[in-house]
């Protein structure tokens, strides 16, 4: 499996305490079946987001891991006017693996209407965005359709394996695996940030969604399309989003996506 959006850079931002707790985190990874993980350390009004910096802390804690998880670099990049005009000049240091996919992360509690504008501006960058646990977010909760319109104008969609299994209460829960239903995942990712309430652990998650849907599906969710992006290549043509009075679970759905 690939973890695409974790928080295990120490003195970066709310994520790992110490340098001790970070090579923790990465062995906890490993041991659960991650063979590569993405450091995405928070760019917000709190956290500022030092691209050589981060650099160096991860060839640090990549000798101290050693081998296994390879860890790479990205940024939990939170849509705000500044960061916004930061992308021109510096997007592939906030990009995954400095490819062209971009995590990106809404405000909690105001999503502004011009939100496809900003996505025109992500994409005028030469970057794809990948919007992060939106099943969490305030707002998409009470509006869970801009999800559908969103993915429909090619916004890629990540959603927590907490989520998945509940951890993050019954709503997030049902919107994950109702937008699982409805071709809207593209992506399951820890965003970890400790050992223990928020652990970097993706295989029950993995589990689940092999019971329900294949481990085809899981494949693909948990380890090809990842795959995909952390060398900068596309995903595999993805389904099409299905309304909300339709549902792909009567369907085999990666016999679908193979054809």
């Amino acid at each position: 499996m690939i973890d695409i959006h974790c928080h295990p850079l120490p003195e970066t931002d709310d994520g790992a305490k110490s340098f001790d707790i970070a090579v923790a985190m990465c062995q906890m990874a490993a041991q659960d079946g991650v063979t590569h993980l993405v450091a995405t350390p928070h760019c917000n009004f709190k956290y500022a987001f030092d691209a050589q910096a981060n650099r160096a802390r991860l060839r640090e804690l990549q000798t101290a891991v050693g081998e296994s998880p390879k860890l790479l670099l990205g940024c939990d990049f939170h849509l705000s006017y500044d960061n916004l005009r930061r992308l021109a000049q510096e997007g592939s240091d906030f990009s995954i693996n400095n490819t062209q996919y971009l995590l990106v992360e809404f405000p909690d509690h105001f999503i502004p209407e011009q939100m496809d504008t900003v996505f025109y501006e992500i994409e005028v960058a030469g970057l794809t965005p990948i919007l992060t646990h939106p099943e969490r977010n305030p707002v998409i909760q009470r509006k869970p359709e801009l999800l559908y319109h969103w993915a429909q104008r090619g916004c890629l969609v990540q959603i927590t394996a907490m989520s998945h299994l509940g951890g993050f209460g019954p709503r997030a829960r049902e919107l994950s695996e109702e937008w699982l239903d409805r071709n809207l995942v593209h992506f399951f990712a820890s965003d970890a940030h400790d050992l223990t309430h928020r652990p970097p652990n993706l295989s029950t998650c993995y589990k689940k969604v092999a019971s329900a849907r294949g481990t085809d599906v899981a494949d693909l969710l948990l380890d090809i399309n990842p795959a995909a992006v952390i060398i900068g290549e596309s995903l595999p043509e993805p389904l099409q989003p299905l309304g909300p009075r339709q549902s792909s679970r009567k369907k085999s759905w990666f016999s679908i996506f193979r054809r």
